[in-house]
């Protein structure tokens, strides 16, 4: 079946260094306090928290860290005072980028993302501007060295509970979910026991930007590490095809 490959290669990085793992485990933690706050701490009756405990568990999270920023959030309900702002823009050459942030100040959030795509000359459009380039989806990756079952097999199980594509990638496999299957696919992988590299319902470009000028190459990068250093911000998605 046809798949996302260019953004699979993207998202497929094996190599997560312990500041960057303590990076994304600080950003789940946010995203697990503001899913409690809004529909409580059992994940059976909180989709959203599900979602995110997938999540935690495909970047391998522990669980028992995951059952203490629940509790936790669940104990400080009143003190969780995180604010989902998304912020949509240009990079080089009219690429598309979306960052998503939780924050309890926007407008330090809405200063350092400004300056963000300023350094990389680039610039902060309105909402929607760029949004409809992408295609909101269910996206979870699997490691082929950590899967002991074959493609036909993962494949079934995966169009059988709900996924709308199925790809064989060079090093991974890729599934893809509309957002409300996302969870019914995730569990029946892990009734299965299959081994998730990433799981997430993310933004997937529908077409790629290719940049070939060194001046354009290296200010999305600016603008894109500015971005990944910042802590209000949870995720950013471009379709620049690196």
């Amino acid at each position: 079946m046809s798949g996302h490959s260019k953004f699979a290669n993207i998202k497929h990085k094996k190599e997560k260094n312990d500041s960057a793992k303590g990076k994304i485990f600080t950003r789940i933690g946010r995203e697990i306090a503001v899913a409690v706050k809004e529909g409580g701490p059992d994940p059976n009756n909180n989709s959203k928290l599900k979602d995110v405990v997938a999540k935690a568990k495909a970047n391998n999270m522990p669980n028992d860290t995951i059952d203490r920023s629940i509790k936790k959030a669940a104990g400080d309900i009143n003190s969780v005072n995180y604010e989902s702002v998304t912020y949509e823009g240009y990079g080089p050459k009219g690429t598309a980028i979306i960052v998503e942030a939780l924050t309890d100040n926007k407008n330090r959030t809405a200063a350092n993302i400004r300056n963000a795509f300023t350094k990389g000359y680039g610039n902060v459009g309105t909402q929607g501007c760029v949004s409809f380039m992408f295609d909101k989806k269910g996206q979870i990756i699997i490691d082929k060295e950590e899967c002991e079952m074959d493609a036909d097999e993962l494949m079934m199980i995966a169009l059988d509970a709900g996924a709308e594509d199925f790809s064989d990638e060079e090093e991974s496999y890729e599934i893809i979910t509309a957002p409300e299957d996302f969870s019914a696919v995730l569990e029946a992988l892990e009734a299965a026991k299959v081994p998730m590299l990433e799981a997430d319902v993310t933004m997937i470009p529908q077409t790629w930007v290719e940049l070939t000028d060194e001046t354009d190459i290296k200010n999305i990068n600016k603008t894109l590490d500015l971005l990944d250093e910042d802590d209000d911000v949870q995720n950013v998605y471009h379709n620049w095809d690196e």
